[in-house]
């Protein structure tokens, strides 16, 4: 199949006129941004793994009021319990008495949402996908999603998880290369620093072995990358850093500022703010964690909770948010969502159609 043939078929499959699909990036998603690219003709998105089920709804509901585009909800598949819960508890003490250079800690936060009734309040919301990230759903709850009509999405880094995924039951697999900001999707949690294979190199390996379709994510913020990406097997891309300054996004400052003129090189891979490893901007909390007297944070969701009851205290130094940036975060301009992925997808597809 050709490529042109693969995007119209993918495209006419999830309502688009375009084969761009916003990132599911959680705490820089509200549902403005993901109904400009709705109405550009791409898919918005909304990162669910920190939102109760009545935020989950909140946010279909306001995405609904502003556009009938498709939109995708994501989440987290939990981690396994630690085996070695000790190791576990030494890593959360050392994480603490290391967070505290940063200042006084508030009182603990409460629990994280519960992950069984997120996924029932993302069947609820009835949207066109559902993905997952860092794992697979259940059966009982892949079917359940077959059953509605709700396709589902499967991030994938390797061969293996791809085909994990599909054989699951995954309708697409998002392919994602190790240049992509925000946390990595590798199954195992342990292994994510190893698993690192650029998405040019992943593509065509999976394009040579799946039968489902894919959607490439991982530093792709222009027309080059895209149609790039297209001729080596996707079928679509997902965008994330290109629409972190967009006014949509309403990101802070701060953060906003660490992307401009942010070098490839120089984004970093951190534990340091969940736990689950992810591609951030170098910011001083950030290099902090790589001192050579730093400790290894501590497990997910342990570090997460633990960077949050600082941010509630009296944080000095601590980033208010977690600056994440990928390899392409140069190249995010301050401009409309809707014009950013129009014009990518009109210059891939001149790009194509020259060739």
């Amino acid at each position: 199949m050709g490529v042109r043939d693969r995007v119209d078929e993918f495209c006419a499959r999830y309502r688009l006129r375009l084969p761009i699909v916003q990132a599911p990036m959680a705490g820089a998603c509200p549902p403005e941004l993901a109904i400009a690219v709705a109405e550009a003709g791409g898919m918005g998105a909304a990162g669910v793994v920190l939102d109760s089920p009545v935020r989950i709804a909140d946010w279909a509901a306001r995405f609904r009021a502003g556009s009938a585009g498709p939109f995708q909800l994501n989440i987290w598949i939990p981690d396994d319990p630690a085996e070695d819960a000790a190791t576990a508890q030494r890593q959360a003490e050392t994480a603490r008495e290391f967070l505290g250079r940063f200042g006084e800690p508030s009182e603990p936060g409460g629990a994280s949402p519960d992950f069984d009734e997120q996924c029932e309040a993302m069947l609820a919301a009835a949207p066109a996908v559902v993905s997952s990230i860092m794992g697979l759903f259940p059966p009982e709850y892949v079917r359940r999603l077959a059953e509605r009509g709700i396709a589902w999405f499967a991030c994938a880094t390797t061969l293996d998880e791809a085909l994990a995924a599909q054989e699951a039951g995954a309708n697409a697999i998002v392919a994602q290369g190790l240049e992509a900001g925000g946390h990595r999707g590798t199954f195992d949690p342990d292994s994510a620093e190893h698993t690192a294979v650029g998405l040019f190199a992943l593509l065509p390996r999976l394009a040579d072995h799946l039968r489902v379709p894919i959607i490439a994510t991982g530093g792709i913020a222009d027309g080059r990358a895209m149609a790039a990406a297209l001729a080596l097997g996707a079928s679509a891309v997902q965008v994330g850093t290109a629409l972190l300054r967009c006014p949509e996004t309403a990101i802070s400052k701060e953060w906003s500022s660490a992307l401009d003129g942010l070098a490839p090189e120089a984004t970093l891979t951190t534990r340091a703010y969940s736990g689950r490893l992810g591609r951030a901007a170098p910011t001083p909390y950030v290099r902090a964690w790589s001192e050579p007297e730093a400790p290894v944070p501590a497990r997910y969701p342990t570090q997460r909770q633990l960077v949050a009851q600082w941010r509630r205290g009296t944080p000095d130094g601590l980033d208010r948010v977690n600056v994440w940036a990928g390899q392409s975060a140069a190249m995010a301009r301050e401009e409309p969502a809707g014009e950013v992925v129009a014009r990518m997808w009109r210059d891939a597809s001149a790009l194509l159609a020259a060739d």
